[in-house]
C-alpha cells in the first residue's frame, strides 16, 4: 500500500480528492445560478456575479502561484503533488464558475478579453496535463535506456567512421557524406521538431545516392549512413517528444501573465463604473 501511494500520480492524488471538490463546487455554482431570484438572469453585476467573480479572481491568483510553489518541495497535505492536483481540478472548475459569472454576456471589451485569455490558459493547461501523462513513457521507450548524451555520442562515433570511409570516394560522393556530417543535430526549427519531418535531411539525400549500389568503399559508406539514419531518427523522435512536452509552456505562462493583467483591468473597470 505504501509503495502504491509513493507512485500515485497527481491526478489520482488522495483518491481524486480535488476532483471531487471541483465537481461539488461546480455543481453548487450551477444550482445557485439556476435558483437565484435575479431578473432577467444572474450576471456579472448581480450579487451572484460579484460572488462568483470574487471566487474566480481568487482562484486565478492562487492557480498562478503554482510556479512559485514548485520551488519548495514539501510532504503532507499541501505537498507539491497535492497542490498540482488541486491546480488541475480547480482550474477546470474555474471554467464553470467564470462562465456563470459572465451570465453568458460577451462583447468587445476587457471583460471578454479576460475570459478569452482564461480559456486559453485552461486549454493549454489541459494539453500540458495530457502530454505529461502520456509522453514520458514514449520518451523512455524511444531512448531504450540511453541518455541524450549517449545518443549524441553514438551518432558522433558513426560520424568518425563515416569521415574516414568517405576519404577514398570521388569528390561528388564525398561531398554528400560531408554534407550529412555537417548537419547539426539541434539546428532544426521548432516546426520541424514538432512535426518530425525533415524534407531536406542531408543524410537521407546521401542514402538515396549510395543505396543505388556499389562495392567496397561505397558499400561501407552506405551501411554507415543507414546506421546513422537509424540513430538520427531516434534522436529526432527524442527531440520531438521533448518539444511536445515543453511547447505548451510557451503558451501557458505568457498567457497567464496576460490574463493577470486583463483581470486587473477588469476589476478596476468594474469598481470604477460601479
Amino acid at each position: 500500500m505504501a509503495g502504491g501511494a509513493m507512485h500515485e500520480g497527481f491526478l489520482r492524488h488522495a483518491r481524486f480528492r480535488w476532483l471531487k471538490i471541483a465537481l461539488w463546487s461546480s455543481l453548487a455554482a450551477v444550482v445557485v445560478y439556476l435558483l437565484a431570484d435575479i431578473r432577467p438572469q444572474p450576471n456579472g453585476g448581480s450579487w451572484y456575479g460579484y460572488l462568483t467573480g470574487t471566487i474566480g479572481a481568487g482562484l486565478i491568483v492562487w492557480l498562478a502561484l503554482l510556479g512559485i510553489r514548485k520551488r519548495a518541495i514539501t510532504p503532507g497535505s499541501w505537498s507539491l503533488k497535492a497542490w498540482t492536483s488541486a491546480h488541475v481540478y480547480l482550474g477546470l472548475a474555474l471554467l464553470v464558475i467564470a462562465t456563470l459569472h459572465t451570465g453568458f454576456r460577451f462583447g468587445w471589451n476587457v471583460h471578454t478579453l479576460a475570459y478569452a485569455l482564461m480559456l486559453l490558459v485552461i486549454a493549454s493547461g489541459v494539453y500540458g496535463v495530457v502530454v505529461y501523462t502520456i509522453l514520458p513513457t514514449a520518451l523512455s521507450a524511444n531512448r531504450e535506456e540511453m541518455t541524450q548524451g549517449q545518443m549524441i555520442e553514438a551518432i558522433a562515433a558513426i560520424d568518425r567512421q563515416l569521415r574516414d570511409a568517405a576519404q577514398p570516394l570521388p569528390r561528388a560522393e564525398a561531398d554528400l557524406v560531408l554534407a550529412a556530417l555537417g548537419e547539426g543535430l539541434f539546428a532544426a526549427g521548432l516546426r520541424q521538431r514538432l512535426t518530425g519531418r525533415y524534407p531536406d535531411c542531408a543524410t537521407g539525400h546521401a542514402i538515396a545516392v549510395f543505396s543505388q549500389g556499389g562495392d567496397g568503399d561505397f558499400a561501407r559508406v552506405a551501411a554507415l549512413l543507414a546506421r546513422r539514419q537509424t540513430q538520427l531518427e531516434r534522436m529526432r523522435r527524442h527531440l520531438r517528444l521533448k518539444s511536445l512536452l515543453e511547447v505548451w509552456l510557451y503558451v501557458h505562462i505568457p498567457t497567464t501573465i496576460a490574463l493577470m493583467a486583463a483581470l486587473t483591468a477588469h476589476i478596476i473597470s468594474v469598481f470604477y463604473y460601479w
